[in-house]
């Protein structure tokens, strides 16, 4: 990351409100010249958070808008793939090699996190293998572009994408850096784990000690803010994430979860015709899941650690690709 001189001192307030308003038009002479979300998005800025106007309205200026994210996000979605063709995607013989390797590279770092966080090196590198392949793909666009694209040009989420885009400059401010340069994906996940620029805010951490939070290159920040975000997520440590189950009768179907949250306890999804194939206490709440593999329906209960996962990513079939590819990584460790 590039340090932008003089950024922080720059973001001190020099403008009133009411001035600032009126200079929009003359200082954004780029995509966003004179438009009213913009004047509105740096009042509340200046106001809120004490941005100097003038240069916050020189960097939106340099914003561009990308149709290709705009056509990325409203793309319809895909059909849903099943679980025997969504696991061989991140499951794959390359990734789990390119994980070993991470993992010993990184050993220390991954032990350390382990130790401070108690989120198995495993679960961390296989989050970072599954979200970036390891820093292959981290996304190409200017994390500016995004953020501003799809918070002034996409109105069924400009909403959210704004509070992105503040939370984005914000820590651009506390971090010293110049948020022209940071790169993300289209929605403007960035870095090595993806995380967006609230994410970073509230549980991104400097794990190597050097005064900035470095998610980009900086596997050691990447490792500790991973650990960091499933702790304060509710990650247990030594606890197990899945258990299989073995399924009888006609009210089964009845103790699926709708959606991600756990809703019925183990002793409820018994009643329904629900085993586990460890022993789980009886008042314990899982997400009860269906997935279709290679030999059929596979029947899983999805525990606390389960739900820390999809915390990160709200999809059972990520979490169980995630849980699996940990699963790959300590296997193929202990071989080599």
């Amino acid at each position: 990351m590039q340090v932008m001189r003089g950024w922080a001192t720059r973001c001190a307030p020099l403008v009133g409100l009411m001035g600032l308003l009126g200079s929009v038009q003359e200082a954004l002479a780029g995509e966003y010249e004179g438009s009213p979300q913009v004047a509105e998005f740096v009042g509340e800025m200046t106001r809120d958070y004490g941005f100097a106007g003038e240069q916050l309205m020189a960097v939106l200026r340099e914003a561009q808008r990308k149709q290709a994210i705009l056509d990325a996000i409203s793309r319809p979605a895909e059909r849903v793939k099943q679980w025997n063709e969504y696991r061989p995607m991140f499951i794959t013989d390359a990734r789990i090699a390119r994980g070993v390797d991470f993992w010993r590279q990184h050993e220390a770092t991954l032990a350390r996190a382990e130790q401070e966080y108690g989120v198995p090196a495993q679960v961390i590198v296989s989050i970072i293998g599954v979200e970036t392949f390891f820093g292959r793909n981290t996304g190409n666009y200017r994390v500016i572009d995004a953020l501003s694209t799809l918070g002034f040009d996409y109105p069924p989420r400009a909403e959210f994408f704004r509070k992105e885009l503040r939370e984005f400059l914000l820590l651009a401010r506390e971090e010293q850096v110049d948020p022209l340069t940071l790169k993300g994906s289209y929605a403007g996940a960035m870095g090595l784990p993806q995380f967006m620029p609230s994410s970073f805010r509230a549980y991104a951490v400097d794990f190597d000690g050097d005064g900035h939070i470095n998610i980009w290159n900086n596997p050691d920040d990447a490792i500790g803010s991973v650990a960091s975000y499933f702790k304060r997520h509710g990650w247990v440590a030594g606890e197990p994430v899945v258990s299989r189950a073995d399924v009888d009768g006609e009210h089964v179907d009845e103790g699926l979860t709708s959606g991600i949250e756990p809703t019925k306890t183990v002793a409820e999804l018994r009643a329904l015709g629900w085993s586990s194939h460890d022993a789980l206490r009886d008042d314990m709440p899982v997400t009860a899941f269906r997935l279709e593999g290679d030999n059929g329906p596979e029947y899983w209960m999805g525990l606390k650690n389960f739900y820390a996962i999809t915390r990160y990513n709200r999809s059972v079939m990520y979490a169980m690709a995630v849980h699996q590819l940990s699963e790959q990584l300590v296997q193929a460790r202990g071989v080599k």
